[in-house]
């Protein structure tokens, strides 16, 4: 071959465009976070949707009971004793109470008390139990050791009964202080997760790397440690809700919670003991009311446990 061909052989060759990348291979997929696995399943749930239409529902009962109130009801404000323990007629779906008022509407406003107890008291609980949990298991020593023996006391009380002392202590109370009860008797099993989740999380890679590179206790327990260990808690928080309600309307029922003229399901609940027998209505729907919301929370809690628990996978 002359010099002449090799040279045209060699610049037909640098003239070929270069081969164009692989694009066969699919694009890499991210796995998708223990949040987002969780939604997933929550929301394939009847159940969960269930307890979140219900719990709406009680919640717009409990922030707009009067206007719920004169849409359901014909005269809902009105009482007249002529009327007193009436069964459920048009007009009035749930029938009337002792005092001749529409019980629609009594049950309709005693459902503020009972939300209003079980969110309070749970979120001071949770409040209580992320403090305490995260210094006594990032820190340890003597207040670990002095949170636990307190810890130990309180499980000692029975919840209904140390409530019960407590408030006939205190005649003169009202919602408020019901609040203070049930907090000061339930931050504990809250306290106990959050405690042994921070001590399982202190001693993890990540944390040990970011104390490594000068991240300083608050950081490390706001930043690293916090986020990790709170799911359980929350979940936690979630069925207690549901205890402190119903915890809440057996203080009433027993006559140690909120006092008349207060309006709530454990007052209704009874009111009702003494005329079950020949009215029935009169326990039957503050009784529906109240274990449908009731298990409205365990549900979420229960759904939300399995969803976040990667064991359950």
């Amino acid at each position: 071959m002359t010099d002449t061909a090799r040279a045209l052989e060699a610049a037909g060759e640098a003239a070929e465009p270069p081969a164009p990348p692989d694009t066969a291979r699919p694009p890499s997929q991210e796995r998708a976070s223990l949040g987002k696995d969780a939604w997933l399943e929550l929301r394939a749930r009847p159940t969960v949707w269930a307890a979140v239409v219900t719990l709406f529902l009680m919640t717009a009962m409990a922030l707009a009971p009067g206007i719920l109130t004169s849409l359901l009801t014909e005269g809902g404000d009105h009482c007249d004793l002529a009327d007193s323990k009436l069964g459920p007629s048009a007009g009035h779906p749930f029938g009337f109470d002792l005092q001749g008022c529409d019980y629609l509407a009594q049950v309709i406003r005693g459902t503020r008390p009972s939300l209003i107890a079980g969110l309070a008291v749970t979120a001071a609980s949770l409040l209580i139990a992320v403090v305490l949990g995260l210094l006594c298991g990032f820190y340890g020593g003597w207040l670990d050791a002095l949170v636990s023996r307190v810890t130990d006391v309180f499980f000692g009380l029975p919840f209904v009964l140390g409530a019960t002392v407590i408030l006939v202590a205190f005649p003169d109370h009202g919602l408020g202080a019901m609040v203070l009860v049930l907090t000061v008797l339930g931050w504990t099993t809250m306290t106990r997760i959050m405690r042994s989740q921070v001590i399982a999380l202190a001693d993890a890679d990540y944390v040990r790397a970011a104390r490594m590179l000068g991240a300083r206790p608050a950081r490390l327990m706001v930043r690293h440690i916090l986020p990790n260990a709170i799911t359980p808690v929350i979940v936690v928080a979630m069925l207690n809700v549901g205890a402190v309600i119903s915890g809440e309307a057996t203080l009433d029922f027993l006559g140690v919670g909120l006092q008349y003229p207060e309006v709530s399901w454990g007052l209704q609940l009874n009111a009702a003991q003494a005329f079950v027998l020949d009215h029935p209505h009169l326990l039957f729907f503050p009784a529906l009311f109240l274990s449908a919301t009731v298990l409205s929370f365990i549900l979420l809690g229960d759904a939300a446990r399995d969803a976040f628990d990667p064991r359950l996978k």
